[in-house]
């Protein structure tokens, strides 16, 4: 958790998920638009379980192809739960589409709010009566707009992309008290390799940095016959992630279970995330023809 004081504070806002490799619309607005359907994505996350004051972290996306704006438009929305600190927020995201060898290439930004809170009630671990921390605001909170960038290319079988949010590392003030939003850079890159003629294996890495700390996930999952997958994450220096899943018609569930490989897995039995998806795609109207003779029918 940072540090609240009236010379403010710094530190990494974006939450972090297991479920990266399906949830690359939040770090990159160049996604909007990329799978051609009105896709629908929620996580909940409770990590370090067992932990006194772990993160609790929900969001929910959406994005869908705009032919009309050449491109596409989404929508996120998340708050993350950290001891005393709260945050929410909600940003509304719009790609430039244009056709690129094999593929397409999203060029997108989006634009929303930030909202920090922190109380200065607290309970000990054991339940106790709660007390009150006079070094911390008793009813901070304030919000301030956030913008991001992003670049994405994708075919049937690869993507890659590039993004930055928090671009105008705005401060987030009431009083005293000042919460300075850190510009986050972010890689990401996938591909698919058919195994057979049923199995596909689907690599993919997300690299995560503030320029102060970075984070790399590595991802290696298998998807038996568009329905069911499994698979594996290391997520450098913080977990071994295990992932399962399986998809129904138009609607994905899926979950994962971190191990904890850093020292706090002393005090931790590890993280729990759960996945709800929804894609459709709708049939495209063919334009109805119209005839003057029946010799051209």
């Amino acid at each position: 958790m940072a540090s609240f004081l009236a010379l403010g504070a710094n530190a990494q806002q974006d939450p972090q998920f297991s479920h990266n490799m399906f949830n690359r619309l939040p770090v990159n607005p160049g996604v909007a638009g990329s799978g051609g359907s009105l896709c629908i994505t929620s996580l909940g996350r409770h990590q370090w379980s067992g932990f006194s004051g772990q993160p609790n972290t929900g969001l929910i996306s959406a994005d869908m192809p705009l032919p009309l704006l050449h491109g596409g438009v989404g929508a996120t929305f998340y708050y993350d739960n950290l001891g005393n600190e709260k945050t929410f927020a909600g940003k509304l995201a719009y790609a430039f589409r244009v056709p690129l060898g094999a593929g397409h290439l999203g060029i997108g930004a989006d634009a929303g709010v930030m909202n920090k809170a922190v109380s200065g009630t607290w309970k000990a671990p054991d339940g106790t009566n709660g007390q009150n921390d006079q070094s911390i605001p008793q009813t901070f909170s304030a919000t301030a707009p956030d913008f991001s960038f992003g670049l994405y290319y994708n075919t049937d079988r690869m993507y890659v992309g590039v993004s930055s949010t928090h671009l105008s590392a705005s401060q987030i003030k009431d009083g005293s008290v000042k919460y300075m939003m850190a510009r986050h850079y972010y890689v990401m890159a996938g591909y698919a390799y058919d195994a057979g003629t049923l199995l596909q294996i689907k690599p993919s890495i997300l690299a995560k940095t503030d320029a102060a700390s970075t984070q790399l996930d590595i991802n290696l999952l298998a998807d038996y016959n568009n329905q069911f997958w499994g698979g594996v994450s290391y997520r450098l220096q913080d977990a071994i992630v295990a992932l399962v899943g399986v998809k129904f018609g138009s609607f994905r569930v899926g979950y994962s279970y971190d191990i904890t490989t850093s020292k706090i897995r002393g005090y931790s039995s590890g993280s729990h995330e759960i996945m709800l998806g929804y894609c459709f795609k709708p049939m495209d109207k063919k334009p109805t023809q119209k005839h003057h003779s029946v010799r051209f029918l």
